[in-house]
């Protein structure tokens, strides 16, 4: 593998058995940090690759999740496509797969049997609903888990208009918690020497991320405003050009609202002694709010507003690569692609001081690595050559 700065999971290598996003962009937040992160993928690829994409040859959201990556195409239904697999296992730290749960079993990659090969190895289980249950065997998926969690009442503000969170948020948290789960389990092993079996699901994501609001006492109905009643001004609205969301939660910040606005009479009104009281006028406040953000731009408003109150004026995502908080921040990576050239991309969601981990590259095409890795673990050039030539590597 090429020489590279030392992230924090230097020398830790991961087998990622994933499609779709969740899987694969926890994996990608492990290479992030410095581990090895070999993709491996079925003759027919990672479903992402198949998305719709207005990039020749290559899926926009596949090259966004999929970075810093080697890439094998094995087919795991063969005899010596499985071999491949356990012999791999045996020197790998990490092990990633998001098959339902049955799957595992069933294509000989199951935790027990690879623990009995590597018993340091970490086995990390991603389904839709869980390992066990009437609706394990389900496929899980970002928007359905939102449907069925509470999510997507909790967006359209009520069951009679329920609206999707859109930007696959429900993944990229799942994402986030395996890293996490995994970084941790890596660190117990480093103390006990031996791995274990980590379960992760949509499910579990979609309910640890409204834990705000997955609150019941036993003292309450089952009708009770769940949400924080923070409503009212804070919020998007118009102006004059443009969209801007400001947040006046606190009674300091709404009292440098009326100010920059030339309202100060409002920050005295009884209406808006509390957060509480505002949210129960809104329906008198927010004209008042916006018949004041009309008379200039969200730019100047922002502007305006400064630190005093927090907002920010609307923006597209494209906006966001080029925007001078971002560059500062070093948040764009430029890569090269052999198929789309070269593009701009995320970099790594955290910086380290004294490991800052290698420098990103793009994400691989379909089996770019084959030979390569398989070369890694041992095989001969005649070896590789049959394995490819019967249809058990690509």
């Amino acid at each position: 593998m090429p020489s590279t700065p030392a992230g924090p999971l230097d020398g830790v290598t991961v087998l990622d058995l994933c499609s779709y996003l969740a899987g694969p962009y926890g994996c990608t937040l492990l290479a992030d940090l410095g581990a090895t992160v070999i993709k491996i993928e079925s003759p027919q690829g990672d479903m992402l690759r198949q998305f719709p994409s207005s990039l020749p040859g290559e899926s926009r959201f596949f090259l966004g999740t999929n970075r810093g990556k080697r890439a094998i195409a094995l087919d795991l239904k063969q005899p010596e496509g499985l071999a491949v697999l356990h012999r791999m296992v045996e020197t790998a730290d990490v092990l990633v797969e998001n098959f339902r749960p049955s799957v595992p079993a069933r294509l000989g990659i199951d935790y027990p049997r690879l623990k009995a090969i590597n018993p340091r190895l970490v086995y990390c289980g991603l389904t839709g609903y869980g390992d066990s249950g009437p609706l394990s065997e389900k496929g899980g998926f970002d928007q359905v888990l939102q449907c069925l969690s509470g999510m997507a009442v909790f967006q359209g503000r009520g069951s009679d208009n329920p609206q999707l969170v859109l930007g696959s948020v429900l993944d990229y948290f799942t994402s986030a918690l395996l890293a996490y789960g995994v970084a941790a389990a890596l660190f117990k092993r480093e103390r006990s020497g031996v791995g274990q079996y980590l379960s992760l699901s949509l499910l579990r994501s979609a309910l640890t991320i409204q834990a705000g609001r997955f609150v019941w006492a036993e003292s309450e109905g089952r009708e009770v405003p769940r949400d924080s009643g923070a409503g009212g001004l804070t919020g998007i609205h118009p102006t004059k050009t443009g969209a801007l969301y400001i947040s006046v939660h606190s009674n300091h910040f709404f009292a440098a609202l009326c100010e920059l606005i030339g309202r100060p009479e409002l920050a005295r009104d009884p209406r808006c002694a509390t957060m509480r009281s505002r949210a129960a006028h809104a329906a008198e406040l927010v004209p008042e709010l916006r018949a004041a953000l009309a008379l200039r731009s969200a730019l100047e408003w922002e502007e305006i507003f400064g630190e005093r109150v927090p907002c920010a004026a609307v923006r597209s995502i494209e906006d966001m690569f080029d925007h001078p908080q971002v560059l500062a921040e070093d948040l764009v990576a430029t890569l090269d692609h052999p198929v789309v050239g070269r593009y701009r991309t995320m970099t790594k969601p955290i910086k380290f001081s004294d490991t800052p981990g290698p420098t990103q590259s793009s994400s691989p095409t379909f089996g770019q690595h084959s030979d390569e890795i398989l070369a890694r673990h041992g095989y001969s050039t005649a070896e590789i050559a049959a394995l490819r030539e019967h249809g058990v590597v690509r």
